[in-house]
Formats: C-alpha cells, structure tokens, sequence
C-alpha cells in the first residue's frame, strides 16, 4: 500500500491517524511525497473506513523528535516516525527510551541532524538591507541541508520583531512583515542582493571579537562550511586573520613587567634550596599572618615540566608541602593514569601561603588570592621557572595562568590550547582540581574530569613531542 503525504508533519500525522485507526503494521506500507512520482493519496475504497483508535496517545518525547525529523531531507523519515508510531502505540510505550534501539537511534540521528542544521542557520543567516518605495527591508540567502525553513522561521521573528525582512533558500522562502510570517516558494541565489554598507561594520566587529590564541582551522571549516562562505561577509577577512594569528598570539603571551613586593625577599644565591628557605620569611602580602608556614615549591632542578596551582590549601599549610590534600590526591590520580611521575614533575604555587577565611566549627575555608597577592608573590614564581627551567608549564587554575598572562586570560575560553611563551616552549591552562571536587552536579563533575585527565594527557604527548 502506498501513501503520499505532503512535505510537513500535519499531513503525516493526518495519514498516521488514519492509519492506525485501521490497524495498517508498518510493514504494510510505502510512504511517498507529493510530486514524486511514486504512489497515490490512500482512498477510502481501498482500506474501509474506521473510526479513531480510542484512547490513542503518544509521550511528548516523540512529538518533539517527529516535528526535528520530518524537516529532515532522507526519504525514510515517514516510514521511519510511523513505524515508531506503530511500536509506541502497540506495547512499547518507553521504546524511546532505549537509544540502542535501531529504529530510535536512526530517529535521533535525523533529529541531531535537522538540530545542527537549524544552529547554522541560526548563526550563518545575514541580511542585506534594501530600500522600495522608500521603506526600509532587509533579505537574506541561505542554503540549508533540511527542510527547515518553517522550523527555524519563528525565531527570527521573535529575534528581529521589528524588522521587515525575508529569508529566502533554494526549496522554501519567508516574509516577517512586523505581524505575521508568510511562506513562499524556494528562490535562487540571483535573487538575493549582494551586500550593503553595513557589511564594512560587520567585518570591523568581526575582526575585533577574532580571538587568534584560540584558532583552530579544521574546527572552524567544520562549524562554518566552506558552501556557506559566499553569504557570509565575514569569510573574506578570515585568510588573513589566519596569517595573522601566530604573530597576535606572541604578542598576547608577551611578558608583562610588574614589580613584585617579593623580590626584595630574594636570595643571593637562588638554587632552589635557597629560595625555598628564604621564602619562609616573607612578608610580601599580608598572607602570612595567618598562615602556619610558607608552601613551597617541590620536585628536582632540571623538571621538564612544571605544574602551577593557586594557592596551599588547609592540609598543605599544615604539612608544608604542596598538592597533599583531596586535590593533590586527584591530581596524583590523573598524572599516574597519563603516565605522568609527580616524583619528575616540579609542583608549586602561585601564591605560597594559605589564604582562608573562618566557617562552621572554625574550619579553616579557602579563600581566592587577590591580584596583590598573586602579583607580591609573582617573585617567588619568576625565581622557580628560572630555576628549572622546564621544557613545559601546566598552569592548574584561572589564578595561575593569569600569574603569568594577566587578568585577560579567560580559562573557560583557552583551557587546553598550547602557547610557546618566553617561560617555556610549551605553556598550557586547565582546571585546577579542586574545582573538579566542588562542583555540586555530579554529570557536570564527570565531564570535567574527562576535560581535565584530556589536558594532563595532552600536555603528557607534548612534552615526549618536545623530546
């Protein structure tokens, strides 16, 4: 039996109903779309007439995942809902849950797809402003892989609610005329006008915001297809923001000469056994007043990587010795699983006392250093790295990594990326992990950790790249 539905998710269901209204199995049927070519609408001689299935109902779940799918391109997406539809109303109500299903996972592959699909059109639409009869209108061409023009319209509506504009594809068209949409036919890209003057302003913006330290070229192709250029104004600067980027990086990781209180604590003689006595008596910041004793810095001379924390924590300032409480037992953790040795490693400090503030039953709580306090210890951290003069340094933390580039480094924004720095031939960023261990949602938790053992693994491959 063959059944020819129209190109939106009201006509499937219309036939769906009718369908299952008369007890038609998947297998009994071929879905076809009108103007195909392949089959004729269902007449009611053919299959008698019945009324409606009572009670007929289906979880909200696939009528989210059926409105994705049937903006999906693949000829199968009907007989694919349709035969989810049979199953969920014939004995498998909590079949989506199952993702290794075949059918499901085929389901919520084309959703994915329609998703991403919608996202680019989201991001790469750009209108072009045109004037007729005096009034003002902007029109924009895009080419997307689904049918998504219906799906994706509403919310340009509600994001440009006071412009007149039309966004127009090769298979559908639509108008925003400040009340309602309109939809059309689709139209070729001849149709659309080629730009306007407030492109210059764009690329302008768009080269401002171009961070270089984070470029990555084969993401950046796979996030903004090559067959979307032609509509995107701003491809045209990319070539030589590219070129650009490593001389921008330099300049980003150049050092900035601050004067650090500490330095005046500085030894004669600065091997690391010096430093680490003379840094006992320092009275750089007011840190010290309250913590039990100065954390130094610990690991041998000549360490081909270096790791830098924020601050001691409660059992460091106790002991004396860096990364030994729960962070330090996860950093240990981590290292061992990537084929680190913390006995070759140098681990120190940013900060190199305890900063805490009083909680419950006078429990010594972390407090965040200051930028006066990472910047009247930066001597002590300065004298370290000339000291061991690692081929690497792994900054655990925003506090650390911006010991080093300053307050501008964004973690969230470079965490994992390799820079060559005048401390180092290879310096990278990630979590510090008792950020790991303070974060209240378990899934999120976990991610992190998957983020934060994939740094420490990188940084493992460079320095054996580094040789």
């Amino acid at each position: 039996m063959r059944v020819e539905v129209g190109p939106d998710l009201d006509s499937f269901r219309t036939a769906a109903r009718g369908l299952l209204a008369r007890g038609v199995s998947p297998e009994q049927v071929v879905f076809t779309e009108e103007g195909s070519g392949q089959g004729s609408l269902l007449a009611p001689a053919v299959v008698p007439a019945s009324a409606p299935v009572a009670g007929l109902s289906v979880p909200p779940a696939f009528l989210e995942l059926a409105q994705k799918v049937s903006c999906h391109r693949s000829p199968e997406r009907w007989g694919l809902l349709y035969r989810v539809l049979w199953r969920l109303t014939h004995g498998e109500r909590k079949l989506l849950e199952v993702e290794s299903d075949a059918d499901v996972y085929r389901v919520l592959t084309l959703a994915k797809g329609v998703q991403r699909d919608a996202h680019k059109m989201k991001a790469f639409v750009r209108f072009r402003r045109v004037e007729r009869e005096g009034e003002e209108f902007f029109i924009a061409w895009h080419r997307p892989e689904h049918f998504i023009v219906r799906y994706v319209a509403p919310f340009f509506a509600r994001r440009f609610p006071s412009m007149r504009w039309s966004i127009l594809t090769p298979d559908a068209s639509v108008s925003w005329d400040l009340e309602q949409l309109t939809y059309g036919p689709g139209v070729p890209r001849s149709q659309a006008p080629e730009g306007d003057a407030l492109e210059e302003m764009w690329g302008t913006y768009y080269a401002s915001t171009f961070n270089p330290a984070r470029l990555n070229v084969r993401a950046m192709r796979a996030e903004m297809p090559k067959k979307h250029w032609a509509t995107l104004p701003e491809t045209r600067l990319i070539p030589e923001l590219v070129r650009q980027a490593p001389q921008r990086t330099s300049r980003m990781v150049s050092p900035k000469l601050e004067l650090s209180e500490s330095s005046r604590f500085l030894p004669e003689h600065q091997d690391l056994a010096s430093l680490a006595q003379a840094a006992q008596g320092c009275r750089a910041c007011p840190l010290h007043e309250r913590a039990t004793r100065t954390v130094f810095g610990e690991g041998p001379a000549g360490a081909r990587l270096m790791l830098v924390g924020e601050q001691p924590g409660d059992q460091e300032d106790r002991v004396g010795k860096p990364f030994i409480g729960p962070a330090g037992q996860l950093l240990d953790t981590v290292l061992a699983a990537v084929g680190l040795e913390r006995e070759q490693l140098y681990v120190t400090n940013a900060v190199k006392h305890f900063g805490w503030v009083e909680g419950e039953e006078k429990q010594r709580l972390h407090a965040k250093p200051g930028r006066s306090e990472v910047l009247a210890c930066k001597g002590w951290l300065d004298a370290e790295v000339a000291q061991v003069r690692p081929k690497m340094i792994l900054c655990l933390g925003a506090t650390a990594a911006q010991a080093f580039l300053g307050t501008g480094f964004r973690i969230n924004l470079s965490r994992g990326q390799i820079f060559e720095t005048p401390w180092a031939k290879a310096w990278m960023a990630t979590f510090h992990p008792s950020a790991l261990l303070r974060m209240p949602d378990e899934r999120a938790r976990a991610q992190a950790r998957i983020h934060f053992e994939a740094d420490l693994r990188r940084a493992a491959d460079t320095l054996r790249a580094l040789g």
